[in-house]
């Protein structure tokens, strides 16, 4: 294992809430359960986690038939000091593949 791979499983650069915004951004209909074994946290963190980003007003969820989908709102600010100037599309450009 490289020092690289050895350091990425103590920490990461994106958060939790970074890295289930970016899971919502890249499949809008994306399942909780699929955003938690993508990110590696709980379903239940999952869910805790969204409810955060939709209370911040970050996505906004709608019920389509049985399941949820999310529309996120990228001209937000990101909500982090050092990078107050960009917003949610900004990150989401670089790290979500163009459909």
């Amino acid at each position: 294992m490289s020092p690289v791979q050895a350091a990425s499983r103590r920490w990461a650069f994106l958060t939790n809430h970074a890295q289930v915004l970016v899971c919502i951004a890249d499949e809008p209909g994306v399942r909780l359960r699929d955003i938690s074994e993508r990110v590696g946290i709980t379903e239940r963190a999952a869910q805790r986690i969204v409810a955060e980003l939709a209370a911040a007003g970050y996505i906004t969820p709608k019920r389509v038939g049985r399941r949820n989908t999310y529309e996120v709102h990228p001209d937000l600010p990101l909500p982090d000091a050092v990078a107050q100037k960009q917003n949610i599309g900004d990150l989401l450009a670089v790290l979500v593949s163009p459909a």
